[in-house]
């Protein structure tokens, strides 16, 4: 048990320090290319590369019974940007947080491509109680309501 311990310790320090080396080597690599032009276009066509390789196609996310959870969504974000699936999870939780305090302050969210989030005010009216038929006063309310965008409503 100790040396599995010890063994993973080191991983996880590799990975960190690769992190914090990351921003640093393309710092270096500006400076370098703004000195030499020959190795500038040599750099930009390893740039390209580089982002071809890191944009790659996003599988569906793997759900048992048919419901997409916002696990399966970190999952496969993880997999797709090379991320802890740790971090993707609480990016994913953030941008809930975010959405919800948005939603309560009453300001609209569009998400392009998906669709348009917004509270709707619910004027107070009369309804009918379903078993006795008599009129019930139903409260005024909030609700939030889903709009989605044209290109979704076409793909489906």
């Amino acid at each position: 048990m100790a040396k599995t311990a010890t063994k993973k310790a080191p991983a996880r320090k590799a990975a960190a320090t690769k992190a914090t080396k990351a921003p640093a080597k393309k710092a270096a690599a500006k400076t370098t290319a703004a000195k030499k032009p020959a190795k500038a276009a040599a750099s930009k066509t390893s740039a390209k590369t580089a982002a071809k390789a890191v944009k790659k196609p996003v599988k569906a996310a793997a759900s048992s019974n048919g419901i997409l959870t916002l696990r399966n969504i970190a999952d496969v974000l993880s997999e797709a940007h090379e991320l802890p699936k740790r971090q993707a999870n609480e990016m994913l939780t953030q941008v809930v947080e975010l959405i919800a305090k948005s939603l309560k302050k009453g300001d609209k969210i569009r998400l392009s491509g998906l669709g348009i989030l917004q509270v709707r005010k619910r004027a107070a009216r009369m309804g009918r109680n379903p078993q006795t038929g008599e009129p019930v006063k139903i409260k005024a309310s909030k609700k939030i309501a889903f709009r989605a965008a044209k290109d979704l409503k076409e793909s489906i």
